[in-house]
């Protein structure tokens, strides 16, 4: 295995030519924000599903999936997901083979937004997709991980109550649901985290505002939760200090159990709806801050304070032998974007 992801990582380089200064790696086939991805085979296979495209309307939303071959450095269009309707702020993992896609919202055209319970799971070998049990607790913008290639963790989220604190956990295997401990902080929507070594980290995201304020404001937190070696639904917490850099709402994180840390980049300083729209009216840009938390190490490090090209809006970092990625989401200028770019680690 070893020797074939060398190989890999050897045509990976030399088809898509890494420059001095930044990474390229070649587009979606589409530009999508709001998108789900997932990763299988260790990295080697990426995957966005869903989001909205470069106008940003409820008839932008769309049901494809992508799929990217990190040994052909290619990507092609893989079985859109079932429904009537695309959903935007989904999230997904990669367990058992299989791609789990879990909630999300939908929109219409009076700009109505309806969070769903559906729970869709994608069969690459046979190019299939198969009903999951119903999340219990529907939710979006949620945050999620993944234990002993089994064990799905969704984490926050918007309900259509509000934003939740909730831990919910699939179970890949026996296609059940059960409930967590919950994190004991505020209730939050658009919150980042991952899972690394059987290690939660959860940071900030956007709570509900005081009456004649904005609708959410952002809160600014941060949680480690140990899971229990023998129930996967036992969670220790425990509270973090200020992790670095300033922005508090749609940081894209993920897990990664061979680097022992979990990674953060991008987000905006104010919470805003799909369109990069503000909810205090204030404009919404990107931060261009990469840091990650330590899971050995229990602390937080700075990776970047300037990172190239940095997202708002990616729903998530995947890790690949060749680094940790995001795909699409929106850049400086709030334009919806195609771009796969492979963040800093070190």
């Amino acid at each position: 295995m070893k020797k074939f992801l060398f190989l890999v990582i050897l045509l990976f380089s030399a088809v898509v030519g890494f420059g001095a200064n930044e990474k390229k790696l070649p587009p979606m086939p589409a530009a999508v924000s709001g998108n789900a991805v997932a990763s299988l085979k260790d990295g080697l296979e990426l995957f966005s599903m869903m989001g909205v495209g470069p106008r940003k309307t409820w008839d932008d939303v769309t049901s494809q999936m992508y799929i990217m071959n990190l040994a052909h450095a290619s990507w092609t269009e893989g079985r859109q997901v079932p429904g009537v309707v695309g959903r935007l702020n989904a999230v997904a993992a990669g367990a058992r083979g299989l791609v789990v896609l879990i909630g999300g919202y939908v929109v219409d055209a009076q700009g109505g937004e309806l969070t769903v319970s559906d729970v869709n799971v994608y069969d690459p070998g046979r190019r299939q997709w198969s009903r999951g049990q119903d999340i219990p607790f529907p939710v979006d913008s949620a945050v999620v991980g993944v234990t002993h290639d089994r064990f799905v963790y969704v984490m926050g989220g918007r309900s259509p109550g509000g934003p939740v604190n909730n831990i919910q956990v699939y179970d890949v295997e026996k296609n059940s649901w059960s409930q967590a401990t919950p994190f004991p902080g505020t209730p939050v929507f658009g919150l980042s985290g991952g899972v690394a070594d059987g290690s939660i980290v959860i940071v900030d995201g956007a709570q509900k505002g005081d009456p004649g304020g904005p609708r959410y404001v952002a809160c600014e937190q941060g949680w480690l939760g140990k899971i229990d070696h023998k129930d996967p639904n036992k969670i220790e917490w425990s509270k973090l200090p200020a992790h670095p850099g300033a922005a508090r709402f749609g940081i894209a994180g993920g897990g990664s159990d061979r680097d022992h840390r979990i990674f953060f980049s991008g987000g905006t300083p104010t919470p805003h709806d799909f369109k990069g729209a503000a909810y205090d009216g204030q404009p919404a840009t990107a931060s261009e801050v990469t840091f990650a938390y330590d899971v050995h190490g229990h602390k937080w490090e700075t990776i970047s304070e300037t990172t190239y090209d940095p997202r708002a809006d990616s729903h998530g970092i995947l890790v690949t032998p060749i680094g940790p990625v995001v795909l699409g989401g929106m850049v400086k200028n709030l334009a919806v974007t195609a771009r796969v770019t492979q963040l800093p680690k070190k």
